[in-house]
């Protein structure tokens, strides 16, 4: 009896022992094959689907978001920088365009909706911005995501005042989903900085008084 006893304990931590390495092994499985990051999923996609020129402005993005301050601070550096060329919304006549239809231009694209309330404060802001700079080397791309007719979203520009931004929709949500899926879109309204290349450079969540000086400041550095 007096062995029996004396060999519970040692059995019992050589167990223990066992579904330590069991738990160790587990979590560096884990580990390892999880990228690194905030958001590494995201990350890894979109560093793999770059297109050669955008990933190497990566510094390029962290100057232009540092010049980003007071009103427009919340726009963040896109790192790195990832390809947007591909995505499609319908143009002013209703056609469908790609944002790679823009190359050569600076472009500040902005998705909202009738039924936020803070796209509707700042569309005066986007509408004066697009007035005061907007040429052929930039443009505020201001485009719906309602999902029913454009007869509401129109009446919406006009009664914001909005008479200079050009009308550019997207009825599906695809456009919307898109921006969600890369973690760039958590809400409406959300605005990303495209440069002439069609590479993100900076994005945010979130309204903006886009008719300040810090706001005209951030778009010249972007080269609008």
């Amino acid at each position: 009896m007096s062995d029996g006893k004396k060999s519970w304990p040692a059995a019992r931590i050589v167990a223990t022992l066992i579904a330590l390495c069991i738990i160790v092994a587990g979590f560096a499985l884990y580990v390892t094959q999880r990228p690194s990051g905030n958001k590494p999923d995201e990350v890894a996609r979109d560093t793999v689907s770059a297109p050669d020129g955008c990933a190497a402005k990566t510094d390029e993005a962290k100057k232009l978001a540092a010049v980003a301050t007071g009103s427009v601070a919340a726009m963040a550096a896109s790192v790195p920088p990832v390809s947007l060329a591909g995505l499609s919304f319908n143009g002013p006549d209703g056609k469908p365009l790609k944002l790679a239809d823009f190359k050569g231009k600076t472009v500040l694209m902005n998705l909202w909706a009738t039924w936020c309330a803070p796209c509707r404060a700042e569309m005066p802001e986007l509408d004066t911005l697009e007035k005061e700079k907007g040429g052929t080397g930039f443009e505020v791309v201001a485009v719906n995501a309602d999902t029913g007719s454009d007869e509401k979203p129109k009446k919406f520009l006009a009664e914001t005042g909005a008479t200079t931004l050009a009308y550019y929709s997207d009825h599906t949500m695809g456009l919307f989903n898109e921006l969600k899926d890369r973690g760039l879109a958590l809400g409406l309204p959300v605005t990303l900085l495209i440069d002439k290349d069609g590479c993100l450079m900076t994005h945010m969540n979130g309204p903006a008084a886009w008719a300040s000086a810090e706001a005209k400041t951030f778009i010249d550095a972007a080269g609008g």
